[in-house]
Parts: structure tokens; sequence; C-alpha cells
């Protein structure tokens, strides 16, 4: 059985480059013992992907330049010898970037048995739902009432973190930026602030206007300019989870911190940074609070979906352009 996959040729400076992606095809082995061919049907594309195309270890390994691409992905199962998981099993794994994946079946995870649609679980239901519930409850210990900030908002993460902080009764506000996304927070009671067009101080000025009282907890998928702002919002005794700093991804040198970070001291705030990875042995605890209420239709998610493996790079840099609504996903 013939597989095809992406590579990259070379780790990028800045913006990745769509020429630095190449789709090669290849012969798949003979299935080995206690492994499992999988015909994928759904791949993510995820913003700490990025991290692994610079070549430097982080709290992962990086990409190895002209091997398969790694990524979440669903799949079926079409041929196996794991008893574990027979043919027409739907599975979660690490395969992506490619139609076909074999691996051992200890590298798989059955679908969970709520009625979702499949591709759920690499978006509210996977690791960036796992990733917003993990950022509140477990690093910013969000506590009933408490006001709450959420850059990116309309993302992947931001758009279920806005939704399980509403749930506690206090005042949320979200950062996004096109107007659709902006409109899509408040129809689900959040108050949306632009980041467009304003420098530190006119969103710090617009942040206020939303929340006068101060944010108790921030949530940071963004940093830069959004940082900036809500450092300046904090209340005493603020939490802050930070996620990720999309806005730094493609810098070619580091930029300079936020120049008011004295603020953490004067309001007596905690910043924590955070891998979702770290904190996976909590997932069924996720799992048992927030399926039912995705089940049940509580919670909503959006979804941006580009169609066909050749359309992945192209699904993956539309994350640094802001063109996501939700989970940016790939169909098979």
């Amino acid at each position: 059985m013939q597989s095809r996959y992406f590579t990259i040729n070379d780790y990028p400076q800045g913006t990745p480059a769509r020429e630095l992606f190449e789709l090669h095809e290849q012969e798949l082995p003979t299935l080995g013992e206690g492994e499992v061919r999988i015909r994928n049907t759904w791949l993510s594309v995820d913003p700490y992907m990025r991290g692994r195309m610079s070549g430097v270890k982080t709290y992962i390994d990086p990409f190895e330049l002209n091997a398969p691409l790694e990524g979440a992905a669903i799949g079926e199962v079409v041929e196996s010898r794991d008893s574990a998981f027979p043919e027409g099993t739907k599975v979660r794994h690490m395969g992506g970037w490619r139609d076909i994946a074999q691996l051992p079946g200890a590298q798989l995870e059955p679908l969970p048995a709520f009625e979702v649609p499949d591709q759920a679980y690499l978006g509210v239901l996977g690791m960036p739902g796992m990733t917003a519930w993990t950022g509140l409850n477990r690093i910013a210990e969000m506590q009933d009432g408490d006001n709450v900030l959420v850059s990116g908002a309309a993302g992947a993460v931001g758009s279920l973190a806005v939704q399980l902080a509403k749930a506690k009764g206090g005042t949320v506000v979200g950062i996004a930026g096109s107007q659709d996304k902006l409109d899509w927070l408040e129809a689900r009671g959040v108050k949306a602030v632009s980041y467009r067009g304003k420098d530190a101080a006119q969103l710090t000025e617009a942040l206020r206007e939303a929340c006068p009282e101060g944010f108790d907890v921030y949530y940071e998928n963004v940093g830069g300019t959004c940082l900036e702002a809500a450092l300046n919002t904090l209340r005493v005794g603020a939490r802050i989870a930070v996620c990720g700093m999309i806005a730094r991804y493609n810098e070619n040198t580091p930029s300079a911190g936020p120049g008011n970070l004295a603020m953490i001291l004067i309001r007596r705030a905690r910043m924590e940074g955070f891998i979702v990875f770290d904190h996976w042995a909590h997932y069924p605890q996720f799992l048992e609070e927030v399926g039912p209420q995705v089940e049940g239709g509580q919670i909503d998610y959006e979804e941006t979906v580009e169609e066909g493996l050749e359309r992945t790079p192209d699904a993956f840099l539309k994350l640094f352009e802001g063109a996501n609504r939700g989970k940016m996903l790939v169909r098979l």
C-alpha cells in the first residue's frame, strides 16, 4: 500500500514559505506484529508545529528534515496485527500530515463514545479543548465569579476557554481580530474587543471599558501587544495562564518583553506557562466534564476546514494569518 506524506526541506527563518513543504509517496512495509495501518480521515494543524520547524529542541523534539511530519489525526483501521484495534476501529494518533499511517498499536487511542463528529476529538474534545480546560482550571485556578480575559478568543483553544469561563459567572472578555470573530463571541455573551489597529495603550483602554473592575484571570494565547494590555488591567492576585504566544512564533530575532512587566509585582499576580501534554493524565476528567456539554449542544464550537491532503501546508500557514475561526482541520 502506498502512503503520501509531507516533509519540510529546510528549517525556516520567519514565516515558512509554501515551498518548504514537499509531498512524497512511499510503499509501506509489511505490517509487523503489533502494528496497525490507518486510513486517515481528518488531520489537525496547530500553531505549536511552528516550533518543531525550528530545528531546536524545546519541550518536544524538532521535526527531522525530509522525514514525514507528525501531528494529530483521526482515522479508521484498515489492517491490523494488534487485537486491541481490529479493522474498522476509529482511532486518534499522531501520524498526521499523511493519508495512510502505519504505527504500533501502543501509539493509538480509540475514539471515546460521545455522539459527536469524529473530528471533534481533534478540537473541542481533543488537545485544544483539553488545553483550554487545563489552563483555566489547573493553572489559573479559576473560581466562580472571576473576571476572565482571553486572547485569541475565537481560535480552537480560546473559543472553548471563553465558554468555560462564562459558566463561572464573571465578566468574560475575548480579544479577536475580524468582525465575524467578534460577532461570534458577542453572540455567546462574551464582550469582544478587537486588537486590530490598536497599540498597547489603545487596547488597554478598550479592555478597561469592557471590564472596568479588571481581570482575575488572563488566558494568554498571543503575547505581544495583547500581553502588555492585559498586564495593565489585572486585579490584585490575578493569575495568568500562558498557553502560547503566536504573535512571536515567526520572529527572526527575540523581541523585547513587555515594558510593564512590573505590573505582575504591583498586582501580586502569578504568571505560569504550561504544556498540555504534562497534564494529559487529567484528560478523562476533562472529557467527563466537557464531553456531555458538547454532545448536548451546551458548548458551541467552530471549525475551518481545508479539503484534501495537498492543502495541509496551506491550512497550517493560514493559522498565522488569523484565517481560521475555531479549529483548523484538513479533511481527507
